[in-house]
């Protein structure tokens, strides 16, 4: 019984013939029989058993001396591992290795469907299949023609090298021919990784014209791999690629670009952008990230990417959970109009340590902290070549209190130490250097109300005293000048993004928290805030909501419910309630649709290089019209010129044997080197091959 039935595996050419040939086997039929002939013969729904393999047949005859075996059907064989095959009848020869199937069908993977009229095995890794029609859509019967088919003559399936050779090759939408190849490859479902074309796509742009982009990956081995795609138009001969690789302890990728086209005919055009990490001993990790173009319009012009900054940087570091240390090296390039990369600080080094302990005999926690910066730039004129470096440390000792009455005492105290040098500046002397003791006290109560519902509630008021000595040193404001007022740093005593800038004088901060969380319906949270100083600090500009000796009033809050709505807000509001900065940012899930949005209203800042206000609203939504067909849109309003910025609809479709993706993005913005432009894409995909496939899985039963 059990030789039957490894026979039968062996000869079907099935990979589990080999993993469960030492597994029990078990045959199950209404009748079981030898003849005189010594013919074994199983009869009246035969089911045969092994491992996660099962056949199911009419009847089963094998013959011990000849080793003829022939199968009755309808025969259902199924691998455990997703492969199926049915047919009418089979009969294989004594060496087990080959075989005949009439009337078969072979399901690969539950994706790719082949009807055959004859299957010949061979050798026990060769299936061919005869007058064969190849499809991943789900077929019925109804008559109706699937969405799509690849009919041949013959088709090949190598079970070892998981390929599917096609001899004459049509290819049918629905019952028509739209292209014929007289050889044709493909993986397998099966297959993780294969050389290949995947699915191309179209682009169509007012710049660049209409092209086709055809990708083709490329396995070097199995840890590496090489995605090139041709981009053709009439005004562009690109070629874009992808270079994977992963190691042991880490992993790289690289994505660029070469072109030549029409719009600057006399140069070679592109892109590198590249990424990796990697895990080093004793806990480090080691990083890098290049990014580079070759001109300031290319990204808008071919849609790679909506960077105007490039950032290429080189960082070794280590957290651990008492301390904390990172060096890195920065390499900026600006693409945006009106800046020139000679004045702005393009090399970076930067680099910090920090260090806790508990001192059992103390309590609390001690903090060391120590950063050191530099930046450089490329210009030799004085002042704006003006190139900076500064070591930056900090001691500090906290503490908690919290008493029986619920009131919770947080002090500090510390000093930071910092050195400054700068060159290229005339109007700022080269060195300098101070040290600048602080210290702070903060008292928060918080108070918790549960209601009846199962709801609770959590008021805290807090309020900070801090206190930092010392005058700020005469040297230019290189990093800090960009201040946002928020929640976060409130209670900080420094509200500067950097160190090259600290708050001086005795401070005072008051806040109030409020939230309530409901496990049946809305989530609420709330906070405002006000900071009052002894002295103004003239580094903060007028929107930043921190100038003057009294701060604007900062507001926040959320809400969310269980429905899908959330909505993020925060403002400052002056004492003559004017608005300098406002966020808004929200979603809504409800149904087939979601809709999300954001709100950024920003007073005009010299101080800030914004001569006008901005006001902007972006919106995004996207609605599923069914469960193939889904709608998408978006757009960037300039409310306070009133004109568009970007625009973009989206439609995309989806079932379990093709994916197609139509979009259309305009962009109305323009500069010195970018115009307006319209860009048009279209992508189409064929479902079930391992090249093609998403990682989405789509079903669709008969009849829906």
């Amino acid at each position: 019984m059990r030789r039957l039935l490894l026979t039968l595996l062996v000869a079907l050419g099935l990979p589990a013939a080999a993993q469960d040939s030492d597994r029990p086997a078990v045959l199950v039929a209404d009748d079981l029989f030898i003849t005189r002939d010594r013919e074994l013969v199983a009869q009246g729904n035969v089911e045969a058993f092994q491992g996660t393999t099962r056949i199911r047949a009419s009847a089963i005859r094998y013959n011990d001396e000849t080793g003829a075996l022939v199968i009755e059907g309808p025969i259902v064989l199924n691998d455990g591992d997703g492969t199926v095959i049915l047919a009418d009848a089979a009969e294989l020869d004594q060496g087990l290795q080959n075989g005949l199937l009439r009337g078969a069908r072979m399901v690969l993977n539950q994706q790719v469907q082949m009807a055959a009229v004859q299957i010949d095995r061979v050798e026990g890794r060769y299936s061919q299949l005869y007058k064969t029609a190849v499809t991943s859509c789900k077929t019925c019967n109804d008559g109706e023609l699937p969405l799509w088919q690849i009919r041949a003559r013959r088709v090949v399936h190598d079970t070892e090298a998981q390929q599917l050779y096609f001899d004459d090759a049509t290819f049918h939408i629905r019952s028509v021919p739209v292209f014929y190849l007289p050889r044709l490859r493909l993986p397998d479902p099966t297959l993780d990784r294969a050389d290949g074309f995947l699915a191309p796509s179209i682009r169509t742009t007012s710049l660049l014209g209409t092209g086709l982009k055809l990708p083709y990956f490329i396995t070097l081995g199995e840890s590496r791999d090489l995605t090139l795609t041709p981009y053709l138009s009439s005004s562009t001969r690109t070629l874009e690629f992808r270079y994977r690789q992963a190691f042991t302890n880490g992993d790289i990728e690289f994505d660029g670009a070469y072109t030549r086209d029409d719009q600057l005919p006399d140069e070679t055009r592109g892109y590198l952008f590249g990424e990796g990490s990697f895990e080093l001993e004793r806990g480090y990790k080691l990083s890098f990230t290049i990014e580079a173009v070759s001109d300031s319009s290319y990204f808008t012009e071919y849609g790679y990417s909506d960077e105007d900054r490039l950032r290429s940087d080189l960082t070794l570091s280590r957290a651990r959970r008492d301390s904390f240390v990172r060096t890195s090296l920065y390499n900026f390039e600006t693409l945006r109009p009106g800046e020139l990369n000679s004045t702005l600080p393009t090399v970076v080094i930067d680099g910090e340590f920090e260090r806790r302990f508990f001192p059992k005999a103390w309590g609390g926690e001690l903090r060391f902290g120590l950063e050191a910066h530099s930046h450089w730039r490329s210009s030799d004129v004085d002042v704006i070549g003006r190139d900076v470096s500064r070591i930056n440390g900090s001691l500090k000792y906290l503490r908690r209190f919290t008493h029986r009455s619920g009131l919770v005492t947080d002090a500090q105290v510390g000093a930071t130490f910092n050195f400054f040098d700068i060159t290229q500046d005339d109007t700022f002397a080269q060195n300098h250097s101070d040290i600048a003791p602080f210290a702070a006290v903060g008292l928060s109560y918080p108070m918790a109300r549960r209601e009846a519902g199962g709801a609770s509630q959590v008021l805290t008021p807090v309020v900070q005293l801090g206190w930092t000595d010392g005058s700020r040193l005469d040297i230019p404001n290189e990093e800090s000048t960009r201040v946002e007022f928020d929640q976060g740093n409130i209670l900080s005593l420094s509200r500067f993004p950097r160190p090259d800038r600290r708050e001086r004088g005795t401070t005072a901060a008051v806040a109030v928290n409020w939230s309530r969380f409901d496990p049946n319906g809305w989530d609420t949270y709330v906070a405002v805030g006000q900071v009052f100083r002894s002295i103004s600090d003239p580094a903060f500009t007028d929107t930043s909501g921190l100038s003057g000796v009294r701060s604007d009033v900062l507001l926040a809050g959320q809400i969310k419910n269980n429905a899908g709505l959330s909505l993020t807000a925060r403002t400052l509001v002056d004492s003559d309630f004017d608005i300098s900065k406002a966020e808004l940012r929200g979603g809504w899930s409800f149904g087939k649709t979601t809709v999300e949005g954001t709100y950024v209203w920003l007073e005009a800042d010299t101080a800030e290089d914004r001569t006008e206000a901005i006001s902007e609203v972006s919106l995004d939504g996207s609605y599923d019209i069914n469960k193939q067909w889904s709608a998408s849109a978006d757009v960037r309003y300039d409310v306070q010129n009133s004109t568009a910025a970007t625009a973009g609809l989206g439609l995309t479709y989806n079932n379990e044997c093709v994916s197609v993706d139509l979009s259309v993005r305009r962009r109305y913005t323009s500069s010195t080197s970018v115009e307006p432009s319209t860009d048009i894409g279209f992508n189409i995909g064929l479902r079930g091959f391992s090249a093609s496939n998403g990682t989405e899985r789509y079903e669709r039963s008969c009849g829906k």
